[in-house]
């Protein structure tokens, strides 16, 4: 991913009414922008500072909390911001949902074990679909932790999540977790996301 911090694919406006205006601007501008300033800072000077975030969270266990808690900040965010599109919503299509409906047995059922693991994340955290071993799964991690990372119990390559700390629902949502999940499913980039599943698929092929 480098040492850049992105830019946001879409307008701060552009997912209402589903996500708010000010969330989005406070949500990108303060909170993950804080995570990429203090990840550069904690990696600077160190072994880590050349090394691809996927490498970092591989071995992550042994690196300092700063690292984890901050790349992981900036990690998830940018898959949050591109999990999300204003033209969002519909269905899952071609390999992916066909992917979804073999495993999880339709995309309406895929959806409700999605939204349970971020309803049941007790505490700040996400949802996760990842590829693992060629198959999709469902997963949840607490506060900036990722399935790339060795100290999670299911591990994989992410191709979507769910943000569910406060701070991306709270002005608009309040203690209303469940409210803000519905939402949101309205915003899911169902193109992007098949895009990562066909790239996790396609890094598996060649690993082997």
């Amino acid at each position: 991913m480098g040492l850049e911090f992105p830019q946001l694919p879409y307008e701060y406006d552009a997912l209402e009414p589903h996500i708010d205006k000010q969330t989005m601007e406070i949500h990108y501008s303060r909170h993950h922008r804080a995570y990429f300033d203090k990840f550069v800072a904690a990696v600077k000077g160190t072994r880590l500072e050349t090394q691809p975030l996927e490498d970092i969270f591989a071995g992550v266990s042994q690196a300092p909390a700063a690292v984890r808690n901050n790349g992981g900040g900036f990690f998830n965010h940018v898959l949050y911001w591109n999990s999300m599109s204003p033209n969002g919503g519909g269905e899952p299509k071609g390999a992916l949902g066909k992917s979804l409906e073999k495993t999880f047995g339709s995309a309406d059922e895929f959806r409700k074990k999605f939204s349970d693991a971020g309803l049941d994340r007790f505490g700040s955290g996400w949802a996760w679909l990842l590829v693992r071993d060629g198959s999709l799964m469902v997963a949840s991690t607490p506060n900036q932790d990722n399935p790339l990372m060795d100290v999670c119990e299911v591990r994989g390559a992410p191709i979507l999540c769910m943000d569910v700390w406060e701070h991306a629902y709270y002005l608009k949502y309040q203690n209303r977790r469940p409210d803000y999940i519905k939402a949101w499913w309205n915003t899911v980039d169902w193109r992007g996301v098949e895009a990562g599943y066909e790239k996790a698929m396609e890094a598996l092929k060649v690993a082997r």
